[in-house]
């Protein structure tokens, strides 16, 4: 944890447009006092503004949050960085220290919404996704310590497999 006691988190999303903005601000809402929370894009591209009529229907306004570049806040170091996106998990960048780096993918409500048949439609799966990571953040931090745990595990895990192989596995060739 960083000096303030605070477990310091990123989200990072490809466009920081929407799923990583509604992590933030649900994390700076519900656990403020535990948790410094951060997000950015790998490619920013401004805030979704259905992402912000959504999280206005939760009662939390994100209209004056900005998609932001890792970049921009790559300063200081995060206990954890959480990746939403299958693209933001391929391009996510490694971290000094001790960052932990999971991965908790959510659909795309963008890319849901663009076969809607009107904007109601299109709403719902910004709703869907909302409330998907408004329940991930309520089981914060607890959540991303099992996480690392069970990381933890598997990792363990191969490297005990791997060092049960036989010594001449290497050497043997398909036909």
């Amino acid at each position: 944890m960083t000096n303030n006691n605070k477990l310091r988190i990123l989200y990072l999303c490809t466009g920081n447009s929407c799923r990583s903005q509604m992590a933030e601000a649900f994390t700076r809402h519900l656990k403020g006092d535990q948790i410094e929370a951060l997000s950015a894009g790998v490619a920013p591209k401004g805030i979704d503004p259905r992402a912000t009529k959504a999280m206005s229907e939760a009662g939390i306004d994100i209209s004056h949050q900005g998609s932001k570049s890792l970049n921009q806040v790559i300063q200081g170091q995060f206990d954890y960085v959480v990746t939403l996106c299958d693209n933001a998990q391929k391009t996510c960048p490694s971290f000094p220290g001790k960052t932990g780096v999971i991965h908790v993918g959510f659909d795309d409500p963008p890319k849901l919404a663009a076969t809607a048949q009107d904007e109601e439609e299109a709403m719902l799966h910004y709703r869907r996704v909302r409330d998907e990571i408004k329940a991930f953040v309520e089981m914060l931090p607890e959540s991303l310590l099992d996480q690392g745990e069970h990381q933890d595990d598997f990792q363990a895990g191969i490297k005990a497999f791997l060092a049960d192989l036989p010594a001449d596995f290497t050497d043997m060739k398909e036909d």
